[in-house]
């Protein structure tokens, strides 16, 4: 719609839990010991008015895996209740992808709402219920989204491109056509890093009628995961970043990270990491303090160049449209072999299981969950993905997508770990001048590139993904249609 008036309110809200959870995003389980830092969820509400009404998005972003339905539709229904006016659909939630941050359920590839956590990992755990955190986080982020709509105020933005090298393709591949997640580049066999990398910085920045600046939505190509093996809660970098920007542009700033397609990125360095690790040192910084410090620079490089180019009437408009992709195909052999890998799980994982009930004792021990609930994960991982294939009931997936113009540029949302190419593809072709591409806007799983299905192993295999790469074209292509229409 041609706007008269943007209207921005923003919030962020603390949902860390003050009880131990357990943690997201390994196959073992990790009961939290501490917190190391806060997570948060951050929430830009906009409101457009002009002659044909108004429209409203609500952005927010939260140091989780990922957004999985069932906590969506929770803090979409909590939202409801306190903001009668706030249209559900009309609000978009995204990961960080931290992997130190709490279960909020199940992803697509679990396939069942309101897991729990015996159901998750084979065992049970001293920790909160997974539905008493949801009821905890969505409430808080609900009432945040309520705080971010009645502290609307007219706005103007801008945007920019910089640079900061975070993220890293994670894949190596070798001469005999394999590739390896974090895969060893010292070996004699080693070819190549499998795919591209991008280290563009999109940024959106809102300014209040005195300009100043009130908040910055930051997207780069690189999941929050550091220190994904913390067993303490934990924002990952994130925690860094927002504590340097607002050290350098005002403690009062709100900052909405956003993920960008990154499925074969990771801001872990494969390739000279001892000359990284010396410079951290000689810096006197940690790894994220240096991811953190690399951000803000790459924003303060052209913040003053944005400020220059402020709108205050941009042309606004949201749509979110369900697409149904093409899944991702299991050959018979493959069914076959993940079969032998679910059985060789299943039999350890019984194995341990009886060793306890043998043996209690063994629960006294220090974290002496981690093979059993290993063993059970891989289990079902494998499980179902051979009863999927079995069944065909992955031959289609639908999905729901957002696309969001704001001015020149468009948000594009999508609910996997998309591989960087699709999101390279969009942003190449995309009638915005700039395009910020928002992954795991939804439950998670990976879609892979052609090359990657190739090279086989962990991210481009069956078990890790319900949708291939004639799913990630059909992806790309429904996308740019959005996009194009907007425009």
């Amino acid at each position: 719609m041609n706007t008269e008036k943007l209207l921005a309110g923003w919030a962020e809200v603390d949902i860390t839990p003050d009880m131990p959870v357990c943690l997201c995003g390994q196959f073992y389980a990790r009961v939290s010991e501490g917190v190391r830092d806060p997570i948060s969820a951050t929430i830009l509400v906009l409101e457009a008015t002009g002659k044909n009404g108004r429209e409203h998005a609500v952005m927010v972003s939260c140091d989780f895996v990922a957004i999985p339905a069932e906590f969506k539709k929770a803090v979409v229904a909590k939202t409801k209740t306190l903001v009668p006016e706030i249209d559900g659909t009309k609000i978009i939630m995204n990961a960080t992808h931290t992997h130190t941050a709490p279960e909020v359920g199940g992803d697509i590839l679990r396939g069942t709402a309101g897991l729990e956590i015996k159901d998750i990992y084979g065992v049970e755990l001293p920790v909160m219920k997974i539905t008493q955190y949801i009821e905890f986080a969505a409430s808080k982020i609900a009432r945040g989204i309520q705080g971010a709509w009645e502290k609307r105020q007219e706005t103007g933005i801008g945007y920019g491109l910089g640079y900061a090298v975070v993220g890293f393709n994670r894949r190596v591949s070798y001469y005999d056509g394999s590739s390896a997640m974090y895969g060893n580049t010292s070996d004699t066999q080693f070819s190549h890093i499998e795919g591209y990398e991008d280290h563009t910085l999109n940024i959106m920045g809102t300014w209040d009628t005195q300009k100043n600046l009130t908040g910055l939505i930051v997207n780069i190509a690189c999941p929050s995961q550091v220190d994904e093996i913390l067993f303490e809660i934990s924002a990952d970098y994130w925690h860094q970043v927002r504590k340097e920007l607002r050290r350098r542009f005002g403690e009062h700033i709100c900052i909405l990270a956003q993920c960008s397609a990154a499925g074969d990125q990771s801001p872990h360095v494969l390739l000279c990491k001892q000359a990284y690790q010396r410079m951290w040192e000689l810096s006197g910084r940690t790894e994220r303090q240096d991811i953190a410090v690399r951000i803000a620079d790459g924003i303060q490089r052209v913040l003053g160049d944005i400020e220059r180019d402020i709108k205050w009437q941009p042309e606004f408009t949201i749509t979110s449209k369900k697409i149904r992709l093409e899944g991702y195909t299991v050959s018979l052999k493959e069914v076959k072999q993940f079969s032998k890998e679910a059985e060789k799980a299943r039999n350890e994982y019984e194995r341990l299981k009886k060793e306890i009930e043998n043996n209690p004792e063994i629960m006294k021990q220090s974290r002496w969950y981690r093979d059993i609930t290993y063993h059970f994960r891989k289990y079902r991982w494998f499980q179902r993905c051979v009863e999927r294939a079995k069944n065909k009931k992955n031959s289609s997936v639908q999905i729901e997508v957002h696309v969001v113009r704001v001015g020149d540029i468009v948000f594009a949302t999508n609910p996997f770990e998309l591989f960087l190419d699709y999101g390279i593809r969009i942003k190449a072709q995309s009638k915005a001048i700039q395009s910020f591409i928002v992954q795991l806007a939804g439950g998670g799983t990976y879609l892979p590139t052609e090359r990657a299905v190739k090279g086989k192993s962990y991210g481009a295999i069956g078990p890790s993904c319900l949708v291939g790469p004639e799913g990630g074209k059909q992806l790309v292509e429904k996308t740019l249609e959005i996009i194009h229409n907007l425009f």
